[in-house]
């Protein structure tokens, strides 16, 4: 049997070789293939209605069997826009992020325009090196998502990027719109299932920030409202699974404080009411531990209704911050902001709900 040599072996029935990498196609092939100029074939990507439909069908036709893909770079210089849009979010790794995100990109989708992110937790100095970054890259505008570490380089950039804060109340500045969920409502629809199903003794694990701040005005008003203000308790945490479990201990171990007549004081919640559903899920692994079944010995509401609480054995009471929605809406704040950079800031909330689930129930 006769041996072929490599290079026989390596030629392909076109005599090119193997593995030899084919050229993208260019404009250049398009307008040949489709029988028009190299310019006619730029106003069709650009979607110039001076173009018959014959010759913008045929173009079309020529980009499809070719497989061509327009230079985004190329077109951005051209255009003196990227079609990109910076989106900075604190924490990648919380959960409330996914359903805003998805709101967000759909519209942006729709428009033409991508979304590029950025963590702000890997970098303490986000507000310095989010706006270099984002400048340099030339995005068209700026999502900034829940709570930053720092903002003051913030102002800056929105006096230079269509800007919009999604999920957050601050900062507000003279030309950077704000969407946020109405936090203060959506703990008092908390507290109140809470004090409907008959609880008297609530605690609130706090979070952070301006919405932190919001939801526990929310809590303190309802139990307020209700009579229930001398038994409510406020223990801070710090929005993390870790955070609503060592807050969780310390509610539920807690010694009575001594009333002024010697007679005992208040005893442990038979409700808590959390910051975030990670929060929550950090509260529910204490009452675990220390052996309180919930929602019998002890019921549980979160915040942001994330995936978290609807996974089967948690199934979590939770205020469904309309996550979505906020998304969509800053999104289409982002693209009148774009069209007037100059125009008054405009401030939006949405409405929340409450999902109730297998975590609350009357007290024992």
């Amino acid at each position: 049997m006769e041996r072929s040599n490599g290079s026989a072996a390596s030629a392909g029935p076109a005599g090119e070789r193997l593995g030899a990498v084919a050229r993208p196609p260019t404009i250049r092939g398009v307008a040949e293939r489709a029988g028009v100029s190299k310019s006619l074939v730029s106003l069709v990507l650009q979607g110039s209605p001076r173009v018959s439909d014959a010759k913008r069908q045929a173009v079309l036709d020529a980009i499809d069997e070719l497989g061509y893909r327009p230079n985004a770079a190329a077109r951005s210089l051209v255009a003196r826009r990227t079609h990109t849009v910076g989106v900075l979010l604190n924490d990648m790794r919380n959960p409330w992020f996914v359903e805003l995100l998805d709101g967000l990109g759909s519209v942006l989708q729709a428009h033409g325009l991508r979304m590029l992110m950025a963590d702000g937790r890997l970098d303490r100095r986000a507000g310095q090196d989010f706006a270099r970054t984002f400048q340099e890259l030339r995005v068209d505008g700026l999502v900034v998502v829940g709570m930053l570490p720092d903002t003051d380089g913030l102002a800056e950039v929105a006096e230079r990027l269509p800007t919009v804060i999604a999920g957050n109340h601050e900062p507000r500045l003279p030309h950077a719109d704000i969407v946020a969920n109405d936090d203060e409502r959506g703990a008092r629809l908390a507290t109140e299932h809470l004090i409907a199903l008959g609880h008297r003794r609530i605690a609130h694990i706090a979070g952070q920030g301006l919405v932190g701040e919001l939801r526990r005005r929310g809590f303190e008003a309802a139990v307020r409202a209700h009579g229930l203000a001398a038994e409510a308790v406020v223990e801070n945490g710090d929005g993390t699974e870790e955070g609503g479990y060592r807050a969780a201990v310390r509610l539920l171990t807690a010694p009575p404080n001594p009333s002024p007549d010697g007679s005992g004081g208040a005893r442990r919640p038979t409700a808590v009411f959390a910051f975030n559903d990670i929060s929550c899920v950090g509260a529910l692994s204490a009452a675990q531990e220390l052996g309180l079944d919930v929602p019998a010995g002890l019921s549980l509401v979160g915040y942001d209704n994330t995936y978290l609480a609807r996974i089967r054995h948690l199934w979590l009471t939770s205020v469904d911050n309309a996550s979505y929605e906020v998304g969509r809406r800053a999104a289409r704040c982002l693209l009148d902001r774009m069209e007037r950079p100059d125009a008054p800031a405009v401030r939006q909330r949405v409405a929340p709900e409450l999902e109730i689930r297998g975590s609350t129930a009357p007290p024992a």
